[in-house]
């Protein structure tokens, strides 16, 4: 249990011993995409890559000069974070250097059995992706969808997502849910947007939408999961609030794999 509590103050010892600080980084500093690492059976953090609703109303390009496609919010410190967390408490033995990004078509996707996808207010998938993920979830997928928040935002995922399953229901889940219980015990799901104060909700969405059969994908509504991930090491959001968002992910991995 010590060991435990060690590791989720992993993010204290990181803000501590920073050797920048956050005003030095920059707040939206962002790194060149990295080249996607070949399969060998370990797990790697997937990222869904996609083009935006909306894409050319932005001109195409945003923060650091690079295109702007949502989809990368967050990366790739986010990932890193969680995976040397993972990493600690898990046998998994995850790359930590390593993300993987895939589009919904590629068929590499298929060797990932979690997919991580992010700022779906934005999301227009096209009709290969979404064959592409409808297949993907059939075969055993799981998938984390974050970084989403207002009503507009849910409504458009709710669009995109029952053109993949066209008869797809977002299912409230509550702190009883196996899933907030697969590594630690999620005491309380009453969460808020880390910018925006508004509740967190968690949605799931079942296959048949049978609650009895297995859960395809968790939804972080109005909250932003990874933000807290990319962060930790910074001192910009409490360290209970970091703690309890990497509770969240290992629990996520953990049913994912072990259902």
């Amino acid at each position: 249990m010590s060991r435990i509590w060690w590791v989720l103050g992993l993010a204290v010892s990181l803000a501590a011993t920073r050797l920048e600080s956050q005003e030095q980084q920059g707040r939206f500093a962002t790194e060149p995409y990295h080249p996607n690492v070949p399969y060998d059976g370990r797990f790697t953090f997937a990222r869904i890559r996609y083009k935006p609703l909306g894409e050319m109303d932005f001109g195409g390009f945003g923060r650091g000069g690079r295109p702007d496609p949502k989809w990368d919010h967050d990366y790739p410190k986010s990932e890193r974070h969680f995976m040397k967390i993972l990493a600690e408490l898990t046998t998994l033995k995850p790359r930590l250097e390593s993300t993987n990004i895939l589009t919904l078509d590629d068929p590499e996707l298929f060797k990932f059995p979690v997919a991580y996808i992010c700022e779906v207010m934005f999301w227009q998938p096209s009709d290969k992706e979404i064959q592409g993920l409808r297949a993907y979830l059939e075969k055993g997928g799981f998938l984390i969808v974050d970084d989403f928040a207002g009503e507009r935002a849910l409504y458009n995922f709710e669009n995109q997502i029952r053109k993949v399953l066209p008869s797809a229901n977002l299912v409230p889940l509550t702190k009883d849910h196996p899933i907030f219980d697969s590594f630690y015990r999620i005491e309380s799901l009453e969460f808020t947007h880390p910018y925006f104060g508004l509740p967190s909700s968690f949605y799931g969405i079942y296959e048949d939408n049978d609650p009895k059969k297995r859960l395809l994908m968790i939804i972080n509504y109005n909250n932003d999961v990874s933000e807290y991930w990319e962060w930790s090491d910074t001192g910009l959001f409490a360290i209970d609030l970091s703690n309890e968002a990497y509770k969240l992910g290992v629990n996520y991995i953990v049913y994912a794999l072990t259902r």
